[in-house]
């Protein structure tokens, strides 16, 4: 059996749920608006916020739509898989300035079917139906600053 590479610590310990659907989140957003991924994210059990900037300020039609494409990926029950890669093995689309600057030199890349890859060393669920329901409770925009506020019913 392989050993599992080390990686640097990790000093949270995500709802697996609700990080899963930060990924969605963060790749919906990318294919909606064309913005990054998200540089800050709170996620917990009860509810979870994440931050985009953007410009303008996304509508009440397009809030609505950004919980409907996440829902139907959910129910498309997508696997959740993730490999280890050194970093001059770096897989096409994935984007590294999130890391921390003291990052291992090997990366854990998870994959979301064929709908998102990116470097986490978080916690996430086998397929995207242990998710549950996505729910946007609230929006608020501050200065190009776009805020997210959702919760999953498992």
């Amino acid at each position: 059996m392989e050993k599992e590479p080390i990686l640097n610590e990790h000093n949270k310990q995500e709802y697996e749920p609700a990080h899963t659907a930060e990924h969605l989140l963060n790749q919906t957003m990318i294919r909606m608006f064309g913005c990054e991924r998200s540089k800050n994210a709170h996620i917990e059990r009860k509810k979870s916020k994440i931050n985009y900037n953007l410009n303008p300020c996304p509508t009440s039609e397009q809030v609505a739509e950004i919980e409907h494409r996440i829902n139907e990926l959910i129910a498309h029950d997508l696997p959740v898989t993730f490999e280890f890669v050194t970093r001059d093995n770096i897989p096409e689309g994935v984007v590294l300035d999130k890391l921390p600057e003291d990052a291992s030199e090997t990366l854990r890349i998870v994959r979301i079917g064929d709908y998102d890859i990116c470097a986490c060393i978080g916690s996430h669920v086998k397929s995207t139906k242990e998710i549950g329901t996505f729910k946007i409770t609230s929006t608020s925009y501050n200065e190009g600053s776009f805020r997210i506020v959702y919760k999953v019913k498992v």
